[in-house]
């Protein structure tokens, strides 16, 4: 099937962090291909402070937390207007009801299997069923489905020149630095404050690396960051609370490697080439995981899906998350150490460099057996 590239191209998808960091591929994809399409990205408050100045988009901040009267004010905004496609990459029910009130020829919606709370309801085209495994593949699918040419991912997030200076602050020298950024948005997914300590008392000791703690100013990460101080007699730098957004991602690309659980940090690292340890089991690495390199994160979602599913991963549906009281204890801080001991052998050998070859390790190629996203 052949297609003429759209006057105009609207993408709905408001969050979260890590999600939003994954779309930023496929606008760059659009610009590069499409140069002459318009572009509009209806996205949440939250996310826009990280993304929203990207050039020649048209962001169209929507608060989701107002209910109908978002609906209400997206409708007023867009009264009159009417996009070639949409493409509505968000599939909760909120979004779906959110994204009626944008008013399109061709609605791009996910495949059957990942389809749920009414998303075939609000879309007329579908991407492919078999579209790879991460999540950024999936939204990649969104730019398959109305014929753009493949590329690799490409991000170029701005920064400003106070960003860099920020980061250059606290990271202003060559000094080895591991940045820890110890919350998700999901209580459950996060590790304890005892492993963490224990690796950055490894890495400053062992390993002479600048230690920093990272994180956004709620009440969550306030508690874990003081519990991993309590916990430490070595120097620590605590921004918990004390950077932007932006600030935070050139600190990320300063930095020499990040340690975080499923979380928006992890991918605003890769974004900016960071290598990331992952700390995976309620969330499948080869889904949600860093997506340039997966070699150094831990993966512990096949062991969590038998222990607390009671079935192996490949049979366990496509997104499944297993948050369950005790699971990210299935990470053992001697691993984690010795994954960053590994990372900063190939740093001093000069190996570490990020890579995505299909089929490689660290890559996110399909499990053996039926498709997880059907089963």
């Amino acid at each position: 099937m052949s297609f003429q590239p759209p006057q105009s191209v609207c993408i709905f998808r408001l969050s979260a962090l890590g999600d939003v960091t994954h779309i930023v591929p496929l606008v760059r994809r659009i610009q590069q291909f499409w140069p002459a399409t318009r572009i509009s990205w209806i996205i949440g408050k939250f996310e826009a402070k990280l993304v929203g100045d990207i050039a020649d988009i048209e962001f169209i901040i929507v608060d989701k937390k107002r209910g109908f009267a978002a609906w209400r004010d997206l409708r007023a905004r867009l009264r009159g207007r009417r996009f070639d496609v949409l493409l509505q990459c968000q599939v909760a029910l909120r979004a779906n009801v959110l994204g009626s009130a944008i008013s399109a020829g061709t609605r791009v919606g996910y495949d059957w299997a990942r389809s749920k709370e009414l998303h075939s309801l609000f879309v007329n085209r579908r991407i492919a069923a078999d579209t790879g495994w991460h999540v950024l593949d999936v939204l990649a699918a969104f730019g398959d489905a109305i014929g753009l040419p493949p590329a690799a991912p490409n991000w170029d997030i701005p920064t400003g020149p106070g960003d860099r200076a920020f980061a250059e602050l606290h990271l202003p020298d060559d000094q080895p630095s591991l940045v820890i950024s110890p919350c998700s948005s999901h209580r459950l997914r996060n590790w304890n404050a005892e492993a963490y300590a224990e690796v950055a008392r490894h890495a400053h000791r062992a390993l002479g690396m600048r230690v920093l703690l990272c994180g956004g100013p709620s009440a969550i990460e306030r508690e874990m960051g003081d519990a991993i101080l309590a916990r430490l007699d070595t120097p620590i730098s605590d921004l918990i609370g004390k950077d932007t957004l932006k600030q935070l991602l050139a600190l990320l690309e300063r930095a020499t490697v990040v340690l975080t659980p499923d979380s928006g940090p992890m991918h605003m690292a890769n974004a900016v080439g960071t290598p990331v340890i992952g700390l995976h089991a309620a969330t499948d690495a080869r889904r949600s995981g860093p997506y340039s390199d997966l070699r150094w994160s831990i993966n512990r979602y096949a062991e969590a899906a038998e222990k607390y599913l009671g079935k192996p991963a490949n049979r366990v549906r496509w997104g499944r998350r297993i948050e369950r009281p005790g699971v990210m204890e299935l990470i053992e801080p001697a691993t984690v150490i010795e994954r960053l001991e590994q990372l900063m052998a190939a740093r001093r050998d000069g190996t570490l460099t990020l890579r995505r070859e299909p089929g490689s390790p660290g890559t996110t190629s399909l499990p053996p057996g039926p498709n997880p996203a059907t089963g």
